[in-house]
């Protein structure tokens, strides 16, 4: 092996593919605006830029582009890791490198909850890199030849990097990455974010903010940057005073960018916020909706979402020119057989239409996971994935613990609403409703290419929809009501109308594999379902230990 920490090592990272059945995965989406993945891999871009400038490096996004022998070839270091749902592939890229003979590197969030299953890896740089990689470069230099590196320690925000998005072709993304904001004041029981990366928002100040937007500039990339934090409004004071300074920025520059976000259900109650938001042009927002049910979300502690009216809530975020998606999860403790009802009429009557419906999954290291374990309910090691067919999101591998209510009557529900939301009738009244709801400003404005480019995508979305017999009454009944209520909103109309594409066949595809489940139980019983479910579990900790 040579000596690894030399001017000119060879670094190659590698960004593990996701399935092309999850429900982030927009390849048809993708194909139509001639983009071959949603976005780009910030993580390992960030890892760059952390790494000796003097090093050479690649990085190889297997979402776009197949991994090579050459690649590995060139290489003295491998470098990759990611999230659960990258599991299956992160272990892949492990095993072949080592059958180059290459030494790995894995970090991310899945690594960082559950090490125990990478220890094939030759260097686990675990929890926030700012912290652990400077560790794993000290022990390289010395001649290790492996280590475990992890850090009590919340990363210091306003010491971060700008990531190297000079190693990646913008063309091949529908939108860039950036991150303003690590965790979340919120204490929501199932979710892994504030145990990763806490409860105290930590934030890049203004001028780090506008010198990332730079970076982008100065590379010529323009378009939609999402800001993927876990919570944009985590810290209400510091955003508002970093909206202000990309505002300057981005008047100055012409508005090159429109930006989409992850927020809280609370940014609907501060108008400056929205105002700011507005200002600099944010055009979409997701947000952790869940259930509609109070009393669900107070035992979950989603407090933040109860004693207000959604509808209300999302109408006023449209009205600032963002359109809002969200997400939401089957599987509470106390839910009824009226949950899916329910859940039916509250995502129509937001009028929401990228509704990622999950099932409840007890990610490691969560409240709930404890919890769970506690009570003799949870399927022990159950967030270890070995079929890449099923085990995809918590659409098709959810609820990994032994349920209160009655398993098979939660999966009907899942798939009566995944059914209901995604049937073109449903779908497209709500994009009529969210076209009609939203009043449209648009500061940033296309380049001639960049009309082009979506006047060619318009003509494959009106081949897909608007010519399909499944689809083509619904989408012009749309299309039309939108071009004579509010036609500033009609980009909006198509534009979702292509997601539905994607959502019409994973929709078909969760319910086809949740309905086999739902034979599999009925035929078999639930519990002996889930005596099954813990040898299972048994038998992967005993292979993880060998």
């Amino acid at each position: 092996m040579i000596k690894l920490l030399q001017k000119r090592t060879r670094c190659l990272l590698i960004h593990p593919k996701f399935s092309p059945y999850s429900f982030w995965n927009f390849v048809e989406v993708s194909k139509i605006v001639g983009a071959k993945y949603q976005a780009a891999p910030l993580g390992l871009m960030t890892v760059a830029a952390l790494l000796p400038k003097d090093w050479d490096i690649k990085l190889i996004d297997t979402n776009v582009e197949p991994l090579l022998d050459e690649h590995f070839a060139w290489a003295d270091l491998v470098f990759t890791g990611g999230m659960l749902p990258q599991q299956i592939a992160i272990l892949d890229i492990i095993n072949l490198s080592h059958q180059k003979n290459k030494p790995v590197v894995v970090g991310g969030p899945d690594p960082t909850s559950q090490p125990h299953l990478y220890q094939s890896a030759d260097y686990l740089v675990l929890g926030e890199g700012e912290n652990t990689i400077p560790m794993f470069l000290k022990d390289l230099a010395n001649g290790s030849k492996g280590g475990e590196y992890t850090s009590s320690e919340y990363a210091d925000m306003t010491n971060a990097v700008v990531p190297r998005f000079d190693l990646i072709k913008f063309e091949n993304y529908i939108h860039l990455n950036i991150q303003f904001t690590r965790g979340c004041p919120f204490n929501c029981e199932f979710c892994d974010i504030i145990e990763l990366y806490g409860r105290k928002p930590r934030s890049k100040t203004p001028e780090q903010m506008v010198k990332e937007l730079e970076a982008l500039y100065d590379l010529n990339y323009r378009g939609h940057i999402d800001i993927v934090d876990d919570n944009f409004i985590g810290n209400k004071k510091q955003v508002k005073e970093t909206l202000r300074a990309i505002k300057v920025w981005s008047k100055k520059n012409k508005y090159p960018f429109y930006f989409g976000t992850e927020a809280s259900i609370n940014l609907a109650d501060d108008d400056e916020l929205l105002e700011l938001m507005r200002d600099v042009d944010f055009r979409l927002v997701f947000t952790g909706l869940e259930t509609p049910e109070d009393e669900v979300l107070e035992k979950a502690n989603k407090k933040t979402n109860m004693n207000r009216s959604i509808v209300e809530a999302t109408k006023k975020i449209s009205s600032y020119g963002m359109v809002v998606n969200a997400g939401f999860i089957i599987g509470f403790d106390n839910e009824n057989g009226q949950t899916a009802k329910r859940m039916n009429d509250f995502i129509q009557d937001t009028g929401i239409c990228v509704a990622m419906l999950g099932l409840m999954y007890a990610l490691p290291n969560t409240k709930l996971t404890k919890r769970l374990a506690l009570e003799g309910r949870l399927f022990e090691e159950s967030s270890i994935f070995t079929d890449t067919t099923t085990q995809i999101d918590q659409a098709s591998s959810g609820l990994n613990f032994i349920t209160l209510r009655p398993r098979i009557n939660i999966l009907k529900d899942f798939v009566d609403v995944i059914s209901y939301i995604y049937t073109p009738e449903n779908y497209y009244k709500r994009v009529i409703d969210t076209c009609l709801n939203l009043k449209v400003t648009n500061k940033h404005k296309y380049n001639f290419k960049k009309i082009l480019k979506n006047l060619r995508s318009f003509s494959r979305i009106l081949r897909k929809v608007g010519f399909n017999r499944a689809t083509g009454k619904q989408f012009w009944k749309m299309f039309f009501t939108v071009l004579l209520k509010n036609p500033k909103a009609i980009e909006w109309g198509v534009s979702l109308s292509a997601m539905f594409i994607h959502f019409y066949k994973h929709s078909n595809f969760v319910i086809d594999l949740t309905n086999q489940q739902i034979k599999y139980i009925d035929e078999y019983g639930e519990d002996n379902y889930n005596q099954k479910r813990i040898n299972i579990a048994e038998t992967k900790v005993a292979n993880y230990a060998e």
